[in-house]
């Protein structure tokens, strides 16, 4: 590969990457019901993003089914706790008969999609802006890091035969600057100093999200999930990551205090 090609994508990454900021960060910020629109948007076009490359029989299936899932993510924070599972779990039901082929597969990565959009719900709204910031910022990192490390340094793959373009190197420099992004939330922050090892754990997370969805798209033979955001392929290519931390933080959060404390 010449380094002009290796590179062909940066400029459209950068400037795409620069509108999500932009959004992504300015809805953060806002918190409340502008963070819960734009995450409710974004499952619902996820949602749509794996309908698409599952190959459902109707081609209007995941029009509907993306809509149910972003109808489901904006409202199920107002229900009662103990009804909230049983709602997230009913969109993946309903869409069982929407496919061929592939059922386990939908089940799975629409149950990854709904619990890790509400993770995110709850991390901004129960938590604050502090960790969902810090999240933000580790996945980010990390996958900057990985990106930069894995075109220029290459080297050995981390899995081949899933995600031949993630190398080993990519993977460690992920783990690298998440953990600079967990020293610098220590030090400007009272949490403790356990957050460098668990911003590390949250960016292997982040990186096992990826691998799940470059197995979806090899199996399907799909280079991207769509091609809404220039540079990136879709909603899922880019939010992948943010998937496996997110879902890590809520499972780890119900059974372990995974978050220090910040006083």
């Amino acid at each position: 590969m010449s380094v002009k090609s290796k590179w062909t994508d940066l400029q459209p990454r950068i400037l795409s990457a620069v509108v999500m900021l932009l959004v992504g960060g300015g809805a953060i910020w806002a918190g409340g019901l502008a963070f819960h629109l734009l995450v409710s948007v974004v499952a619902g076009l996820m949602v749509w993003e794996l309908a698409r490359m599952l190959g459902p029989k109707e081609t209007g299936s995941p029009i509907w089914l993306g809509l149910l899932g972003g109808a489901v993510t904006f409202g199920v924070v107002f229900l009662p706790p103990d009804a909230r599972l049983p709602v997230l779990i009913a969109p993946i039901i309903v869409g069982l008969s929407s496919f061929k082929q592939g059922r386990l597969i939908w089940s799975a990565y629409m149950a990854l999609i709904l619990l890790a959009c509400y993770s995110a719900l709850a991390l901004r709204g129960g938590a604050g802006l502090f960790w969902i910031g810090w999240l933000a910022a580790v996945v980010v990192m990390s996958d900057v890091a990985g990106y930069f490390a894995g075109r220029l340094l290459g080297g050995p793959k981390f899995w081949p035969k899933v995600s031949p373009k993630k190398t080993w190197s990519g993977t460690v420099a992920g783990w690298i600057g998440a953990a600079f992004v967990g020293y610098w939330f220590f030090e400007n922050s009272r949490a403790d100093e356990s957050l460098i090892l668990i911003s590390v754990i949250t960016a292997f997370a982040a990186q096992m999200g990826d691998i799940a969805e470059s197995a979806i798209k090899r199996k399907y033979g799909v280079k991207d999930s769509s091609n809404l955001i220039p540079g990136h392929g879709g909603f899922l290519d880019r939010f992948d990551g943010f998937l496996g931390a997110l879902l890590l933080v809520l499972i780890a959060g119900q059974f372990l205090a995974f978050l220090p404390e910040v006083r």
